[in-house]
């Protein structure tokens, strides 16, 4: 089996594991790394031979652009305190106190070694995070900070990062430079993340097919990632900034096909990409039995020890940071998404797993210093990383439903669709007022605009059953059985015509573009 082989076992894997995952209640993320393991250890299968400089630039803006879609700015702008307090500033908490460790316990680890392993393994995946949490039926509230928790996590994590490794490299390091490194990298990132944002937003509006657009929203992650670090920004955060850009501008309302696509398009890329990524998480494996042979008893030790400090450490950061978020919470006049108990807390605490981040920036530590010397044990680096990864990853993540379920933390649904209910009802007065609008300028037959008030209705009831009155509910009811009747007659009819159009492809003569293209009518014509 060759390199490229290997690509399409993994892409194969990453469709088979979320049907195989959602059966066995297993997250998909944690079984393909346990599928990455075995082929791991499989002797025809090869050794991963990616060049460390492609795996952030090749992996993370896909997934970060996927993770982005599902937030928005406004959600983020709302809860910075507790994404500050819960994410951004553990990230150091966690650094420090693994790279005080580490360089006491392996010996010969350079202090600024040993904060680069710190930084590396700092950051819990967003994309990890929220694969597990998200089947399980946890709160939004939790989900967004994990999401939250991740994303800003990632930036903060690698910029940290990149200066230790640029001082084990070089062997200075200035406290001032680093400071003045961090600022300018996040200031060049949010820059180039508006700029490349607002001009693929332009030039979305200009290419205005469906198919152009969503083609875009897959190169402008990669081009945003690429300039920022070209312009010594962080990629991470620039790549988050357009993101966020773009899912708050670049589709309008009526954009009905784009947004439908670009759906099923980001889905598609996210769970392949995400199969791949935390596929090569478990191919590590190879690597790390052949860094460790001979010495298992003592670098598992030390692996051990790093995994306590970072679960730990995570705990004890969380408990504090939680009551001080909620005492500011009680003074503020609108809603944060906080931990609202200790059970919700402590499944925060147990979600922390690290992944596809931390994976990257271990394996794209330099082979060499400036000097040309080897990286100073940079196997025992990328050992220690792995066994973060996989202790967190797999034990956690194949343990975080019984914590859920034992705790009894559940999303609050009541609430849930209390809020449905408000949209539905908000759309169905928006249908109103644009009829009443348009009554006023044509004018309408008495059964059409009768018609058309109920289809009004029937807008919002098809959200939420639950808007209409008590004593039209029935009424209601028996109307949206005679709907969805004539809806299942109208798809069958649909159906036979899509068959007969398809059976005109095969005829002698037929033109495949023409037939395509009456074809795509109907299936528009379908969602309706």
């Amino acid at each position: 089996m060759d390199q490229l082989a290997l690509l399409f076992v993994l892409l194969l894997g990453a469709l088979v594991s979320v049907p195989v995952g959602d059966r066995l209640g297993v997250p998909a993320p944690v079984l393909m790394t346990l599928f990455g393991g075995v082929l791991a250890v499989v002797e025809f299968v090869p050794n991963v031979d990616i060049p460390p400089e492609l795996i952030l630039p090749g992996l993370l803006p896909p997934l970060l652009y996927a993770a982005v879609r599902r937030t928005s700015w406004r959600q983020f702008a709302a809860n910075v305190r507790p994404i500050f307090l819960l994410a951004v500033a553990l990230v150091f908490v966690t650094m420090f106190s693994v790279a005080v460790v580490a360089h006491q316990i392996v010996p010969g680890l350079p202090f600024a070694a040993a904060v680069a392993l710190g930084a590396l393994i700092a950051p819990p995946d967003p994309v990890a995070a929220t694969s597990v949490a998200g089947q399980l039926g946890l709160p939004r509230r939790l989900v967004s900070i994990l999401e939250g928790e991740g994303l800003f996590n990632d930036v903060t994590a690698i910029v940290l990062y990149h200066v230790a490794i640029a001082a084990a490299v070089s062997g200075t390091f200035s406290a001032w430079q680093a400071g003045l490194d961090l600022v300018l990298s996040a200031v060049v990132a949010v820059a180039v993340g508006l700029a490349l944002g607002w001009g693929a937003n332009k030039l979305m509006d200009l290419l205005g097919d469906p198919t152009l657009q969503i083609g875009m929203t897959l190169l402008v992650p990669y081009a945003s990632y690429v300039l920022a670090e070209r312009l010594h920004g962080s990629g991470v955060l620039a790549v988050l900034t357009t993101a966020l850009f773009l899912a708050e501008y670049a589709t309008g309302a009526d954009d009905v096909l784009t947004r439908l696509a670009g759906h099923t398009f980001w889905d598609i890329i996210d769970t392949l990409v995400t199969g791949v990524a935390f596929g090569l998480i478990g191919l590590e494996l190879h690597n790390a039995i052949h860094t460790a042979q001979g010495r298992w008893g003592e670098m598992l030790g030390w692996a051990a020890a790093v995994v306590g400090v970072v679960v730990v450490v995570r705990l004890l950061w969380l408990l504090p940071a939680t009551w001080l978020t909620k005492r500011l919470h009680a003074r503020r006049d609108y809603d944060e998404e906080i931990p609202v108990s200790w059970r919700e807390t402590v499944v925060m605490w147990w979600a922390g797993m690290r992944g596809v981040a931390s994976v990257a920036l271990a394996l794209a530590v330099p082979l060499r210093t400036d000097d040309g010397s080897p990286f100073p044990d940079r196997d025992e680096i990328v050992f220690i990383a792995f066994g973060v990864i996989i202790a967190t990853l797999v034990v956690q993540g194949l343990t975080l439903p019984w914590l859920v379920r034992r705790l009894g933390v559940r999303a609050d649904s009541a609430r849930e669709k209390e809020f449905e209910k408000d949209l539905a009802v908000r759309a169905a007065k928006a249908a109103k007022r644009r009829l009443r609008e348009i009554e006023q300028v044509e004018e309408l037959p008495e059964e059409l605009s009768e018609q058309m008030l109920r289809r009004a209705f029937e807008i919002g009831i098809r959200i939420s059953p639950d808007m209409g009155e008590e004593e039209r509910r029935e009424a209601q009811v028996q109307r949206v059985k005679r709907i969805k009747r004539v809806r299942r007659i109208q798809n069958e009819m649909l159906s036979a015509a899509r068959h007969e159009v398809l059976a005109a492809r095969s005829e002698p003569g037929a033109d495949p573009e023409i037939v395509d293209r009456v074809l795509r009518h109907l299936d528009v014509r379908s969602l309706r």
